[in-house]
Order: C-alpha cells, then sequence, then structure tokens
C-alpha cells in the first residue's frame, strides 16, 4: 500500500494528506478566485460608476444607495432554492449558468435611464447571481474537512480585496479612457467591459470544475481515497437534515444569521461606498482615487490570509473573530472622526476593510462545523440569505444618512455599532460547538 493511501488510517493529518489537499488547493482555490473576483467586480462596480453615474442620470444618494442594497433582495428570494438546485444538478452546471447569466444584465446597466430602470436591473442582477457564493462554500465541504477550511475560504474571499486592489484603478482608468467613445459615457463603458469576463469565465467553468472528489481525473485513487476519508470523518459530528428545510427549525442557524448579518453590513458599507469615502477626504481623478482606494484592500489581503492560517493552526474560531470585527469598528469610528485628512483616513479605513473582509471568511468556520449534507445546503443558503439582507440595509443607509447630514461620518458610526454587535454575538458562541 502506497504511503498515500496508507495516510488515511491515521487519525490526524500527516505529511502525505497535506500534500493531497495542496493538490486540491492548488486545482480549485485560483480558479475559484477568479470567479469571485469577477462576481465581486460585476456586484459593486456600481460604486465606481456612481462617480459619474449619479451626476449624469440625476440621482441622488438615497437612490443610489437603495439601488445598490435592491440586489439583495433579489438576492434573498432566491439563494436557498439555487443551492439546493446545486447541490442537485452539480457546481460545475449551476455556477456556469450563474455567471453567463449575470454577465448579460450586468452589461445591461450601460443603458439604464431612470431610478426605476436601475432598481429592477439591480434586482434582476441579485437573482441571477444568488447562489454564487453560498455555492461556492457548499462546494468547498465537499473537498475540505472543518479543520482546513478556514484558510481556503480566507484564499477564497481574498478576491474581494483583489478585485478592489486591481478593480478600482481598472474602472477608473476605463471610465476616463473610454468616455465619449462610440457616443458612450465613460461609466457605461464601464459596464460593458467588465461584464464580459463572466461570461467567459463562465462557460470556462464547464471545462475546469469537477462536481465531486470521485469525478477528478486529476487525483489518483489513493488521493481520492484520502480526501474522502477526512471529509467523511468531519461529517460524522454534523447536523445531516431529514428534510432539506428542516434545519431552518434549528436556532442556531438564526444565531449565524445574526452574526453574519453584522459582518456584511460592514463588507458592503466599505465596498460599496470606498470611492466616496476616499473622495471625500479630497482626492481627487478617477483613477487617483482607485489607486488610492485599492490601500486599504491590500491589507486586507494580508489580515484575512494570516487569521485564517492561524485559526486553523490554532482550531480556534471565536476570539480570530471578534478582535478583527472590534479592529474594523474602531476603523470605521476613527475615519468618520477624520474625514478632512487623506492619511489618517486612509489608515482607519485600511482597519475598517483587514478587520471587516476577515470576518467573513473566518465566520464561515462556524456553521459549517455542524451543518452537513443537504442541511448545509439550506443552511449555508439561508444564513448567507438573511445576511446579506446588510447587503441592502448597509448601502441604503449610508446614502440615506449622507443625504440626511451632509456627510459620510453618520453612516460609519452605525457601520461600527455594527460589527460591535457582531462581535458581541459570536462571544455567545459555544467554544466545544465551533473549535475544532
Amino acid at each position: 500500500m502506497s504511503t498515500t493511501a496508507r495516510a488515511i488510517d491515521l487519525p490526524v493529518a500527516t505529511e502525505a494528506s497535506d500534500r493531497v489537499f495542496r493538490k486540491v488547493s492548488w486545482r480549485i482555490v485560483p480558479f475559484i478566485m477568479l470567479c469571485y473576483v469577477v462576481a465581486y467586480l460585476d456586484r459593486v462596480n456600481v460604486g465606481f460608476a456612481k462617480l459619474q453615474m449619479s451626476q449624469a442620470l440625476g440621482f441622488s444618494e438615497t437612490i443610489f444607495g437603495l439601488g445598490a442594497g435592491v440586489f439583495f433582495l433579489g438576492y434573498f428570494l432566491f439563494e436557498v432554492p439555487s443551492n439546493l438546485i446545486l447541490h442537485r444538478v452539480g457546481a460545475k452546471l449551476w455556477i456556469a449558468r450563474i455567471m453567463i447569466t449575470w454577465g448579460f444584465v450586468s452589461a445591461a446597466f450601460a443603458f439604464v435611464s431612470s431610478p426605476t430602470m436601475f432598481y429592477v436591473l439591480r434586482f434582476v442582477l441579485g437573482l441571477t447571481e444568488a447562489g454564487f457564493y453560498p455555492g461556492i462554500i457548499l462546494y468547498l465541504t465537499y473537498w475540505y474537512p472543518s479543520h482546513r477550511r478556514a484558510k481556503i475560504v480566507a484564499m477564497f474571499m481574498s478576491a474581494i480585496p483583489v478585485s478592489g486592489i486591481f478593480g478600482n484603478p481598472l474602472s477608473g482608468w476605463i471610465m476616463d479612457a473610454f468616455g465619449g467613445t462610440a457616443g458612450y459615457a465613460g461609466w457605461q463603458w464601464l459596464f460593458i467591459i467588465e461584464a464580459i469576463p463572466a461570461v467567459l469565465v463562465g462557460i470556462a467553468v464547464l471545462f475546469y470544475l469537477d462536481n465531486s472528489v470521485a469525478k477528478a481525473k486529476w487525483l489518483t485513487d489513493d488521493e481520492k481515497k484520502v480526501v474522502a476519508h477526512e471529509v467523511a470523518e468531519d461529517s460524522r459530528h454534523k447536523v445531516v437534515a431529514e428534510h432539506s428545510l428542516s434545519v431552518l427549525r434549528d436556532p442556531r442557524l438564526w444565531h449565524m444569521s445574526l452574526i453574519y448579518f453584522c459582518f456584511v453590513m460592514g463588507q458592503y458599507g466599505l465596498t460599496f461606498w470606498m470611492p466616496t469615502f476616499i473622495k471625500s477626504t479630497g482626492v481627487q481623478g478617477n483613477f487617483m482615487i482607485g489607486l488610492v482606494s485599492a490601500i486599504p484592500f491590500i491589507v486586507a489581503i494580508f489580515a484575512m490570509n494570516l487569521l485564517g492560517r492561524s485559526a486553523d493552526s490554532q482550531r480556534e474560531r471565536r476570539w480570530h473573530l471578534m478582535v478583527p470585527a472590534t479592529v474594523a469598528a474602531a476603523g470605521f469610528a476613527l475615519a468618520a472622526s477624520f474625514t478632512g485628512n487623506t492619511v489618517v483616513s486612509l489608515i482607519a479605513l485600511s482597519m475598517a476593510a483587514g478587520g471587516a473582509l476577515s470576518c467573513a471568511p473566518l465566520f464561515w468556520s462556524l456553521p459549517t462545523a455542524f451543518l452537513g449534507g443537504t442541511a448545509a445546503a439550506a443552511g449555508i443558503a439561508a444564513i448567507n440569505s438573511v445576511g446579506n439582507l446588510a447587503g441592502f440595509v448597509a448601502p441604503f443607509a449610508v446614502g440615506y444618512l449622507k443625504d440626511l447630514t451632509g456627510s459620510t461620518a453618520s453612516g460609519m458610526y452605525v457601520l461600527a455599532g455594527s460589527l460591535i454587535l457582531g462581535a458581541v454575538a459570536v462571544s455567545r458562541v459555544p467554544a466545544k460547538l465551533v473549535n475544532r
């Protein structure tokens, strides 16, 4: 018997099994990161388009905030059904369908001419994209046991700051370079050009992803046994629902939904309004705003991956969530107090980005520690659906408060308060439930 095969009989990870999972990671993680970079860019590029779009169409801050948030109402309605479909038909077909359809809808934003059309397209974009993120989280449970997953999810979610690092300067450049070409404004070209990768990568999904470990031709039989053994061992203590939606009666699921809602408030409040926050400190020019707003996302990449590795190595989840949430809250509060100082605001927004964007990947180690099988498909989608309602609340609240007060400061204080509430809710999760 080979060394790799013998590894499956050991109760703890061996050097051989670590090699197998490194192979799995090199195959899966870079590709799903690419998918999420494209997804996140199309989801939040409206925040950059706003720099021209709002003035061109006469949109108030409240109209923009409501339109940005309406995306998550469509997302909320279709997310659980979408994840159940993915669990039934496989990730390859369903993720490809999601990406291709949202690419076409995203391009249609170039032709928005009224608030109503803006709201409708944002809602439809939410419907088409629903299921992508929870689908990937579910997909990772097929390949990794709990004690390996925080690091992997952190790597996957590094796509959020990566999309900010490259996407923000790219968005600013597109708006400046293509403005007026063929009679279209820069913000219109932004939507058209950035929609193309979603369609192309969606097609690539059909040829690259495998629905399960058993169908992975790039793994040997012994390597498949290693992965299957660790995943099966990890699943023994999980809730596996007899009926797909019965898990919704579990109070732990709703506690998790509250925690995630609080963290998503910080995440989307930051990503949708980052260009506006930076511009309010005195930075001028779309490309320069894009460059400066990339800095907090660079900080976030390091924070997310360091915390993910630490959480897995120590098998500790709660403090690894409470600390970054508190740091992010302090960052938002500090930024709100120094809106006229670019350097201090940038440091504060870097704290906010590093903390807030680290919370989501670390969070998913909590519910996936006790959900398995069909329960995981429904439970992950339900938590993500409820949590992502914060994606509606946060942009709308920040926009409304900005119209009301003339400043982004009050909105930042709201985001800080939400993160503190999330940290308190995490402290109420029993350590024995999630620390493994």
